[in-house]
């Protein structure tokens, strides 16, 4: 009758299928981006915190489109695009979060913010403000700030951008 090999087939083919033709939207990269959103536009995100690092608005702003380049198939313009992200960055601050019996701070905190703002013309109802916050802890017993800021910066400009990808796109 029936190998245990075409037993294994009469379940598998079905199953391969059925996955195949599953909804095609979804990408690897978790975005659920409609099929018939083609553009998006970055604008230029102003730092506007008390504490302003110059070259961190210009970073910022080159981080998010380097996600959402990686991250989708959307194409990048300056106007009338399908999708639109434009907002600023609301705070920068260095707090201590730990402190040594010599009234020092064993361990800083780096926090940036940013407020954003993303409209979504083909489907306004997905469209939002909301604050953006993410932070690195570091220590200065090895060496100064300025020497980590840079790579502190990246590190919390991946995390903001993943969180505001995943918050357009997403829908997480």
């Amino acid at each position: 009758m029936f190998k245990p090999l075409s037993k294994i087939k009469i379940l598998v083919i079905p199953a391969m299928m059925l996955l195949l033709q599953s909804c095609g939207t979804y990408s690897f990269s978790g975005a659920s981006i409609p099929p018939e959103m083609k553009t998006v536009s970055i604008q230029f995100f102003e730092n506007n915190s008390q504490l302003v690092v110059p070259y961190l608005s210009q970073q910022f702003t080159e981080a998010l489109k380097e996600r959402v380049r990686n991250q989708s198939r959307l194409s990048i313009v300056r106007s009338d695009a399908d999708a639109n992200f434009e907002g600023r960055i609301t705070d920068y601050s260095i707090r201590p979060v730990a402190i040594q019996g010599n009234e020092r701070a064993g361990l800083n905190r780096l926090t940036i913010t940013v407020n954003v703002k993303y409209s979504n013309t083909l489907n306004p109802e997905l469209n939002f403000e909301q604050a953006f916050q993410a932070f690195q802890e570091f220590s200065l017993s090895q060496s100064s700030i300025q020497s980590q800021e840079q790579k502190l910066i990246e590190l919390i400009n991946k995390q903001l951008t993943e969180l505001i990808f995943n918050k357009a796109f997403a829908n997480w």
